[in-house]
């Protein structure tokens, strides 16, 4: 490989590196279409409803006796387990909140024994995730008021499975609130519907908002790699934010296409009906509970009448097919990049395409890394030999040089002369290379965000593709062939230049030391490749 474009190489990693430790904030990204927008419905009251008793003065809001009404129906702090093929919940009767969400095919470490991921993370006493607040509203309720609770189940191979939960709260001669999850076999996902009934004799102004929390624990470890914290789909961009620099209250939208909490390869997003109506808030208390606000559009409640919201709510891996069946740009919550997806996506079907024939990630990247090779093979051969050709001519390089020492100008004058004299481009080892540049990093970020090569195994110490080699031994094997590329390639004629090409097998495999097996395994099988091409240019021109 030519030193220019080994040099131009670790610039480039050198840049990729730093932002990745220390930029969060991606490029925006391109929203595709999002769910029909269906706006909150009235409906009329079905008969063995409550009939509207009460009359609430104009323009003056209604408190509602949360504690009385549960007292007196003895309600209490319930817990409500569902179980579906994906996932493991637990709901609760107060606040009708989320208290556990455990994923059943993921765990936290490789180790089978291992506990299973928990998306629900706050402190005991903190508000739980999907209470609903109708701060705004022409009525008071407490967001962690007590509802009663009903269970509809379906029996699905001699057992009871959940298939819906309703939630119900009501305050006579007030409102009356009903949150009904639906479930389904099969999927990350589940529905909620939010009814609102008025039970007064006068029209009443309801604005609700959807909740998530999640505490961001200030002493855990920082993945470089990856992102915790709120992330959000406003219009046309991706919205991250820094959970660090999250202080004052801050609103996004509206159009929000979706909004939710994430970490590397998971996420928690609350995907609204109307997203041109719908706007984020984002703030962070004292205790470090990051809140994310959904909020609805405000709506009049005539009397006697329902209106209607729903909500699709995904929790689970950030696995692209899955993520992009629901068609709101839930997929771009993978950060693959603006312009780098476009590569990025038809080398993770590749992979994946190969991974259905041989199971295996690592022998996949492998296999992977050498179709990319023949693909290039004819650039790699034009570069090698016009490096090649360029070694031949550093003798009378050498001449001029010292001939025109100088005479700066004379100098390059010569130089491209001799070039155009031997029909040599200066530039011929250099630009095919260059040109090989964008699919590296478009592997990088397949290889880095894909869920699929999380907890994956290679062989025999190398038990997770997307970790660092716990005993460094392919980084520095990726170091010793790039020492022995070095080796091969003809000379710099630039002392400085040949100094700083003899650290660049050092600076790479400390680079590399940390970066996930899967990546050291392509860069390492790209230079044993690359190797075997030099090798057999430069005995084609011996």
């Amino acid at each position: 490989m030519d030193k220019k474009t080994i040099l131009a190489i670790v610039l480039s990693l050198a840049v990729l590196y730093l932002y990745q430790a220390f930029f969060v904030k991606p490029l925006p990204q391109t929203k595709p279409a999002a769910v029909q927008p269906q706006t909150a419905t009235t409906i009329p009251e079905t008969a063995g409803k409550v009939s509207p008793k009460a009359v609430l003065p104009q323009g003056q809001a209604k408190e509602a006796s949360a504690l009385s009404v549960q007292q007196k129906k003895g309600l209490a702090d319930v817990e409500v387990p569902v179980e579906t093929e994906e996932f493991s919940a637990v709901f609760s009767t107060r606040g009708a909140a989320l208290r556990s969400y455990k994923l059943k095919k993921f765990r936290n470490a490789v180790e089978k024994n291992s506990p299973l991921i928990e998306l629900i993370k706050v402190n005991a006493g903190t508000p739980e995730p999907l209470t609903v607040s109708f701060a705004g509203s022409d009525f008071s309720v407490p967001d962690n008021a007590l509802y009663e609770v009903q269970t509809e189940t379906k029996d699905v191979q001699n057992a009871a499975v959940t298939r819906k939960l309703t939630f119900i709260l009501e305050y006579p001669d007030l409102v009356k609130v009903e949150r009904i999850y639906r479930f389904y076999q099969g999927k990350y996902s589940f529905d909620l519907e939010i009814r609102v009934t008025n039970l007064t004799g006068s029209a009443l102004s309801q604005l609700h908002s959807i909740n998530w929390y999640e505490y961001a624990d200030p002493q855990a470890p920082v993945d470089e790699y990856g992102h915790d914290g709120p992330v959000s789909q406003v219009a046309k961009n991706i919205e991250r934010e820094d959970v660090k620099k999250l202080a004052a209250a801050k609103t996004l939208g509206p159009d929000v296409s979706w909004g939710g909490y994430e970490s590397k390869y998971f996420i928690a997003a609350m995907i609204p009906q109307t997203p041109s109506l719908t706007t984020l808030a984002l703030e962070k208390s004292a205790e470090h509970t990051v809140h994310l606000s959904m909020k609805a559009p405000k709506n009049v409640i005539p009397p006697g009448q329902t209106t209607t919201s729903g909500y699709l709510l995904y929790l689970g891996p950030k696995d692209h097919s899955l993520l992009k069946a629901y068609n709101v740009g839930l997929e771009n919550a993978i950060d693959f990049g603006s312009w780098l997806k476009w590569l990025a996506m038809p080398l993770l079907l590749v992979l994946k395409f190969i991974y259905n024939i041989l199971p295996n990630y690592g022998i996949g990247i492998i296999i992977l890394t050498t179709l990319i090779k023949i693909i290039f093979w004819p650039l790699g051969n034009k570069s090698y030999r016009s490096m090649k050709e360029m070694q031949n001519l550093q003798p009378k390089m050498a001449d001029l040089r010292e001939k025109y020492k100088d005479d700066k100008t004379r100098l390059s004058q010569e130089m491209m002369a001799l070039y155009k004299t031997h029909k040599v481009n200066p530039m011929g080892g250099c630009l095919p290379m260059v040109i090989q540049i964008p699919f590296f990093f478009a592997l990088y970020k397949t290889l880095l965000y894909s869920i699929e090569l999380r907890h994956s195994p290679f062989f025999w110490w190398i038990q997770d593709l997307s970790a660092k080699d716990p005993y460094y031994i392919t980084p520095i094997i990726m170091g010793g062939t790039m020492f022995l590329q070095q080796k091969m390639t003809p000379p710099a004629g630039d002392p400085m230049q040949a100094k700083i090409m003899l650290f660049m097998p050092v600076i790479f495999t400390v680079m590399f030391l940390n970066f996930p097996s899967g990546l050291v395994i392509y860069w390492l099988f790209n230079n044993i490749i690359s190797i075997g091409q030099q090798h057999y240019i430069n005995k084609s021109l011996s």
